[in-house]
């Protein structure tokens, strides 16, 4: 038997019509009165699919005002916020391209995605953070006016989110407006059947990220869920009880370091109606903890910044596997693949066929990488797994990526940043295992003849210049690097090293 994962629950199979706009996609089939966003910020407050389509209409009519054009970038930085909702939807609406830019992103992380993307306009709340060279406004400033939807298709470019990758800068996924479509039966698998009556949905991951933009706040938008905003105070158990008691919220994605630190603190809520978490493997105590505590069985999801919500779990269909990944989400072929590209029924490299619906167009501007991102039909994840018993099992993962409390991140973009200091000669960072998050950033450092500098100065110099998620928790000053004969930091052997420092 040919070891693939068809991408069909109960016969179900995803259409994508020739003509599509997400905008279009959120708004056509809900009531203008039913509550789209839930605010809790200083208070509760409900924004209408009324009011979020004025405020989306406003965003459309302002950008074309301005002159954006379509296909024509606009960056969106905002934290979770309804003007955040209303600026990719009026982006799309026009046919341009949003990009999501995180909050947290300090001046050359936000300098590095913004020279890549080139966007016309970046629209937020915080200008200041802006390069001077690009034209920031909110979108409150826009006066109304008419914006017809575009006449866009599945493949029409809709939104660059970047990824982190493990050489070079981050490289920019880009999606069309088949994105959103792609996303729904992986998320609706992973809520088990989103979309029931009293359904309200919440995350405590950014809408910056492809989690908390495609498998929260857009599939929420699309089913008529009211999606909650959060209390926008750091994540603890008691903000996660609270803001839970205080929104109604039925139906959570939570990623494991969050389920790590419910499960150290204790906390407990009831009436909850699905939990899907996704990045890692939880494991049967974590599964058995959730059930306790949460009252639901945690469905496991699996994708990636390049194609999103390709497998999970549904404890309404089908029982859960502790370990597994799950099964291959309506729409999606999954095989785990040898070298050649064929499917095998050992460990491989988990793959996805060309034709999934959440796979991106190609990297911005990258031809060379979108070609090495697949192998013959298949696009490569960059993890390892194994098919057994139906279920997709992960293994682990090929790249030096690092999964830290819920963020990948990419090392090459730290080393880099590290290289800017005058005391540095070399570097390289690695993920060190770590309880609570994962993993943790590592630093691993060479100083240059006669320099001097702390562990502090090399982790405020990362936490001012990238983001806060970034920054090394642990440097050490070394003489050397294990390096290639080409020059190349060998990863693999600072990993093991760390893993070693653990185990001692």
């Amino acid at each position: 038997m040919t070891p693939v994962l068809g991408g069909s629950l109960d016969g179900y199979v995803p259409y994508l019509p020739q003509r599509m706009n997400m905008y279009a996609q959120v708004f056509d089939d809900t009531a203008e009165d039913a509550v789209a966003l839930i605010d809790l910020r200083g208070g509760r407050r409900d924004v209408s699919f009324g009011a979020l389509r004025a405020m989306s209409d406003r965003v459309a009519a302002g950008l074309l005002a301005a002159g954006v054009a379509s296909g024509d970038r606009v960056g969106v930085l905002f934290g979770q916020d309804a003007w955040c909702a209303a600026s990719h939807l009026g982006a799309w609406k026009i046919g341009a391209v949003s990009v999501p830019l995180f909050k947290l992103f300090q001046r050359d992380a936000l300098e590095t995605r913004v020279a890549d993307a080139a966007p016309a306009m970046i629209l937020t709340d915080t200008p200041e953070k802006v390069p001077g060279r690009v034209r920031a406004v909110h979108p409150e400033s826009f006066a109304d006016g008419p914006a017809p939807i575009a006449d866009t298709g599945p493949e029409t470019p809709a939104v660059l989110i970047y990824t982190s990758g493990t050489t070079g800068k981050p490289k920019g996924a880009l999606h069309g407006h088949r994105v959103l479509a792609g996303h729904l039966p992986g998320v609706e698998m992973s809520h088990d059947f989103l979309g029931q009556p009293g359904d309200v949905l919440w995350t405590p991951a950014d809408w910056a990220w492809i989690g908390g933009l495609f498998d929260v706040l857009m599939p929420g938008l699309a089913l008529g869920v009211p999606v909650v905003i959060g209390r926008q105070a750091k994540f603890s158990c008691e903000n996660f009880v609270a803001t839970v008691e205080e929104s109604g919220a039925r139906n959570l994605f939570l990623p494991p370091t969050a389920l790590r630190m419910l499960k150290a603190g204790d906390a407990r809520v009831s009436g909850l109606r699905s939990v899907a978490s996704g990045g890692e493997p939880l494991g049967a105590e974590m599964l058995a903890w959730g059930r306790d505590a949460l009252g639901v069985t945690i469905n496991e999801f699996y994708g990636q910044t390049e194609c999103n919500m390709v497998a999970s779990s549904c404890g309404a269909a089908f029982p859960g596997v502790p370990g597994s990944i799950g099964r291959a989400a309506p729409g999606c072929d999954l095989a785990v693949i040898d070298g050649a590209g064929r499917a095998t029924a050992g460990e491989g490299d988990i793959a996805v066929r060309r034709g999934a619906a959440s796979m991106m167009l190609g990297y911005w501007n990258r031809p060379e990488a979108t070609a090495a991102k697949f192998r013959g039909d298949w696009m490569l994840t960059g993890d390892r797994g194994v098919l057994e018993g139906g279920v997709l099992r992960f293994v682990g993962r090929e790249d030096d990526v690092i999964t830290s409390a819920g963020y990948r991140i990419g090392p090459a973009e730290i080393e880099d940043c590290l290289l800017t200091h005058p005391a540095v000669a070399t570097c390289g960072v690695v993920g060190k295992p770590d309880d609570l998050r994962t993993e943790i950033v590592k630093a691993y450092i060479v100083l240059k003849p006669e320099a001097e500098a702390t562990g502090e100065d090399m982790q405020g110099w990362v936490r001012d210049r990238l983001a806060a998620h970034c920054y090394p928790r642990e440097v050490a000053f070394v003489d050397a690097l294990p390096m290639t004969v080409t020059g190349k930091v060998i990863r693999r052997e600072l990993k093991a090293r760390a893993a070693a420092e653990v185990a001692a």
